[in-house]
């Protein structure tokens, strides 16, 4: 289901009763600065699909100063291209990226189904289901550390009008909400949230995290340790 922008519901207080410490009301948790883990594991959500939700606002309002002409021009070249992809490591070593750039929807694994896929590229930010990755949580042993992010593909980097929110919905318990609620108009990626197994629990941290640089540069912060090369969509 997507986020409609005109409802979102407020962020609630206190702590999360799962064992994390998110921020929850009634229906989700959402991670903070102040409260940026929350465990999937004691939750009980550490199972079937983990469902990794992208939306955002592809067309921010245009000024309103400056002319009929002027607005319209600065409308028709404000369109932003937000892309979300994920960097993996497997407990056999295997390490990869998951995105529509290159057209490497899924991760490349052992034992059949792929264990991280996205399920396809919006580039009009207008999909009410947004861009979606899957994680296969029955597999959870296999999986070591699973970097979520976003880069912007297209279009300034303007993360503020962008507005962006990824909400994660385990097969169980309530969805967890990151929102992209910082910007650096200067970087024109973000890493979001950050899925790590220590063996007896997996956990999703709030990064917010802005790269000055592509995908090689949020590897070398994060120490993937892999080889990049250019790629297109």
């Amino acid at each position: 289901m997507g986020i409609d922008y005109t409802k979102r519901p407020s962020a609630g207080g206190g702590g999360d009763p799962s064992g994390g410490s998110g921020q929850v009301n009634l229906s989700k948790v959402t991670l903070t600065k102040s409260a940026p883990r929350v465990s999937l594991t004691k939750s009980g959500a550490a199972t079937g699909e983990l469902r990794v939700n992208l939306n955002w606002n592809a067309r921010p309002a245009a000024p309103a100063g400056g002319g009929f002409l002027k607005r319209m021009a600065a409308a028709a070249q404000s369109g932003i291209d937000l892309d979300l992809a994920c960097l993996y490591e497997f407990t056999d070593g295997s390490k990869g990226v998951v995105q529509a750039l290159g057209n490497a929807f899924a991760s490349k694994n052992q034992g059949g189904s792929p264990i991280v896929s996205l399920d396809g590229d919006d580039r009009s930010g207008t999909n009410t289901a947004g861009e979606n990755l899957r994680i296969d949580l029955s597999r959870v042993n296999e999986i070591r550390r699973i970097l979520v992010f976003a880069f912007i593909y297209q279009g300034v980097p303007n993360w503020a009008a962008a507005d962006g929110v990824v909400t994660m919905y385990p097969a169980n318990g309530a969805p967890i909400e990151v929102r992209l609620d910082e910007s650096d108009p200067k970087a024109p990626l973000c890493a979001i949230a950050l899925l790590t197994n220590t063996g007896n629990d997996l956990s999703v941290n709030r990064e917010v995290r802005y790269i000055h640089g592509g995908q090689d540069v949020l590897d070398k912060a994060y120490g993937w340790g892999m080889q990049w090369a250019a790629g297109r969509k």
